[in-house]
């Protein structure tokens, strides 16, 4: 296969046509303890001298003696790729992680060994990052990660031009078989490999312009999933809080943390704002800090900040991650999409309810639906919808027809006021607007109507209410089930997630929360901390939000556009290009104030800017 040369600022020269993709197949490494404890035994040549090699060398066979158990080299039978798919082959492992040509070259008759001869490839099957499954031939769409070729890497400052002339003309030379001096074999000092890859056949200029570009994104993502040797973890994690009840529970989590020994130690740093801790992460004087929605666009966006770790919550509890739809009655004599709202009543759960107010609005003003003048929001929702129910506190020049729809209590006052006075206030109010055929459509979460029809809500008002009578405006044009709700929806609120610098080994982040949460994340937890409970604080959603059930990994959505999700993206922009501060988005920048940190009692490193 091919070389690369790499041009500036990092020069090299591909020394090697690897091109090929790691994939896992199925009948998956990071370092070695943390491997030995996830799998139930495994076959890695060459771990025999470390902690785990009980664990991770239980699957090897050694030579036909039963010898060089474990080692790395061919006198253990499962070493090497061909090894590996040995050893899976030979029922002793249920997965095994190889190069993609390696089951097609060692199947359907392809291989010489016996171990490999009857063995057919359509036996065999890739483990896909989605969770699917793929035929071992459509390695290109299910990998986990391409590969890169070898390199020859050289300092920014010497001329790559000239050295890639140079081994151009080297080949030109010595890299065919008739010459004196073989460029790319080895086999005249009896090794292999040496200088170039045996296998190369030519050295070509490398277009990237960097290592990143080179190596890629997947190749990188899973190798910064190795830097947590915890000889190499940092002394500490500085984590910002922001209110005294915050201050409180870091402080507790970080000596719950240190007394289970557990690394990279919590330090606990106070700002006066989130921003101001995106402020503080940014010029390295903080790591971390847990935001919502708003907060993670605005630290990714003018920040640089990163997500590293998000949370899951409760099935039984969609308060904090749900879609966001746009709910109507199934009336096939007054049937509308999406994109023909202007001049329909409108339900809302109230000013500013993200799925209420700021997604729907922000869609339909992103989508050019809605075009407020001198960023009146207000006046052009009013002069978009005929009548509405947005119920609000201490409005101040508030449309009139924002209120038009809301009926107050059962006595008729306290109409459009933001609280349970007013009966279609809140998800299930905007929904009993819609029901009682006051609004056309209601904009809610996505289980507000499971909530409140088929029996789920006593009330009066719901008693009657079947879900199959109401169906959901998709962003398509088209209608859809409310059951279908995944597929139809004008955004997914994101969970919480916490924001690092893009320098910060997330893994690392990660990797404490997972082994903390394991101590300390049931409620139950004999360990006397909490991680997902405020209540012995007075208050709520203390550094995580109280849903959460854990924390995870955020996969994939390494970047805060790949976490919030494009159709959130699209709606926050189009209500944050009507914030008429200035420039569409811009944010506020706290000035720099000194930092708070918990003092010595609270089991902390002091810590000085």
């Amino acid at each position: 296969m091919r070389k690369k040369r790499k041009g500036k600022p990092a020069k090299s020269m591909q020394t090697s046509g690897s091109d090929h993709l790691t994939t896992w197949v199925s009948s998956v490494l990071s370092p070695s303890f943390a491997v030995g404890d996830y799998f139930g035994g495994s076959c890695v040549p060459g771990t025999g001298e470390t902690s785990s090699s009980e664990s991770l060398c239980r699957l090897c066979r050694g030579d036909s003696s039963g010898h060089n158990v474990c080692d790395k080299s061919p006198l253990e039978r499962y070493f090497d790729y061909s090894g590996a798919f040995r050893c899976l082959a030979e029922g002793a492992g249920d997965v095994a992680f190889v190069k993609h040509s390696t089951v097609l070259e060692n199947t359907d008759g392809k291989t010489l060994p016996s171990w490999g001869k009857a063995l057919m490839s359509q036996d065999f099957q890739l483990l896909c990052r989605d969770g699917s499954r793929a035929d071992v031939t459509e390695w290109r769409g299910c990998h986990l990660a391409r590969v890169p070729a070898h390199a020859v890497v050289v300092r920014d400052d010497m001329n790559g031009d000239l050295i890639f002339q140079l081994l151009s003309e080297g080949q030109s030379l010595f890299g065919h078989e008739a010459s004196s001096f073989q460029m790319f074999s080895s086999e005249a000092y009896g090794q292999k490999n040496l200088l170039f890859k045996d296998s190369t056949l030519e050295l070509v200029p490398i277009a990237t312009q960097n290592y990143e570009a080179w190596l890629g994104q997947e190749y990188l993502h899973a190798m910064k999933g190795l830097l947590c040797d915890p000889n190499r973890l940092p002394p500490y994690l500085r984590w910002c809080v922001l209110s005294t009840p915050e201050i409180q529970k870091c402080g507790d989590m970080a000596v719950a943390f240190s007394r289970q020994r557990l690394k990279p130690e919590i330090q606990c740093v106070s700002a006066e704002s989130t921003e101001h801790c995106m402020e503080q992460i940014q010029v390295g004087y903080i790591d971390a800090v847990s935001l919502t929605g708003e907060d993670i666009y605005t630290a990714g966006k003018m920040y640089g900040l990163v997500p590293a770790a998000g949370e899951l919550y409760a099935e039984e509890d969609r308060s904090n991650s749900y879609f966001v739809v746009a709910v109507v009655r199934r009336d096939s004599s007054y049937s509308f999409t999406l994109d023909e709202l202007r001049s329909k009543r409108s339900c809302h759960p109230g000013l500013g309810s993200p799925a209420g107010w700021d997604v729907p609005i922000g869609s339909l003003i992103q989508r050019g639906f809605i075009r407020p003048k001198d960023c009146d929001v207000l006046t052009a929702v009013s002069e978009f919808f005929n009548g509405s129910c947005v119920p609000v506190n201490n409005p101040r020049n508030y449309p009139s027809s924002l209120c038009a729809l809301c009926v107050g209590d059962e006595n008729g006052r306290n109409r459009c006021v933001g609280s349970s006075q007013e009966r279609y206030y809140g998800y299930d109010g905007a929904f009993r607007c819609l029901a009682e055929k006051a609004g056309d459509v209601a904009f809610v979460k996505h289980t507000t109507v499971f909530e409140n029809t088929n029996g789920h809500n006593p009330e009066p008002w719901a008693a009657h209410l079947r879900s199959q009578d109401y169906e959901l405006l998709c962003p398509n044009g088209a209608r859809a089930e409310v059951s279908q709700f995944q597929a139809c929806n004008l955004a997914q609120i994101p969970s919480q997630a916490v924001m690092v610098h893009p320098d910060t080994n997330i893994f690392t982040v990660y990797g404490l929360l997972d082994k903390a949460q394991d101590l300390f994340g049931d409620d139950h937890n004999q360990n006397g901390f909490q991680m997902f409970d405020s209540s012995k604080y007075h208050s709520q959603d203390l550094l995580f939000k109280d849903a959460t059930v854990r924390a995870i990994p955020v996969g994939k959505k390494t970047t805060y556009l790949e976490w919030l999700g494009p159709d959130y993206v699209v709606a926050l922009e189009g209500m944050l290009s009507q914030q008429c501060s200035g420039a569409v988005a811009v944010v506020h920048r706290v000035p720099l104030l000194s930092l708070l940190l918990l003092g010595l009692a609270a089991g902390l490193l002091p810590h000085v800017l």
